[in-house]
């Protein structure tokens, strides 16, 4: 049995879910999401939480009740509580700008990005080097976070580049000067 599938979802106050059919909504203070449960996976109500059956061991099924379960608990805690994710920028002369909702970023190219972030997104510049992303879709706030770090990702020489505030950059040694 999955470890994750069969734990139980709560559901806080201010948080409604609701299921039509195969299609999962999920209501609370910051917004509205919606899932689509996969036909093999069951989704019942007990003592107010939501359980996750599925009707046999094979290896699809196993790894969709667990899915079906972790995609249900991200979209409650993203309308209670909301997501976010910080990234760093280093370098010297690398700069954001906020720019109304946008971003100005600056990371060396000879030309500006421009950065407009998606709907449900929302992107701020608390300092030149430092850039949150908030929204209440996990998936999308990781993927707008990864977008950015594409950019310019960090090099193992300098750490220079866009980087999560919690990632750690292996650092490699400079060539050394022969004899």
């Amino acid at each position: 049995m999955s470890r994750i599938g069969k734990k139980p979802v709560a559901v806080p106050k201010g948080v409604t879910v609701s299921v039509s059919g195969n299609e999962i909504k999920v209501k609370g203070p910051k917004g509205e999401l919606s899932s689509t449960l996969h036909p093999n996976i069951e989704m019942k109500t007990e003592n107010g939480e939501y359980v996750f059956t599925r009707p046999n061991d094979l290896k699809e099924n196993r790894a969709l009740h667990g899915l079906m379960r972790a995609l249900l608990q991200n979209m409650i805690l993203g309308v209670s509580e909301g997501y976010s994710k910080t990234l760093d920028i280093v370098g010297v002369g690398y700069k954001v700008e906020q720019k109304g909702a946008n971003l100005l970023i600056n990371l060396g190219f000879s030309h500006p990005i421009y950065f407009m972030p998606p709907a449900g997104i929302t992107v701020a510049s608390t300092t030149p080097t430092q850039i949150v992303i908030s929204g209440i879709d996990k998936q999308l706030v990781g993927q707008v976070a990864a977008k950015l770090r594409s950019f310019k990702e960090p090099e193992p020489y300098k750490g220079k580049g866009v980087k999560y505030s919690t990632e750690q950059i292996r650092r490699k040694a400079g060539k050394t000067a022969g004899k």
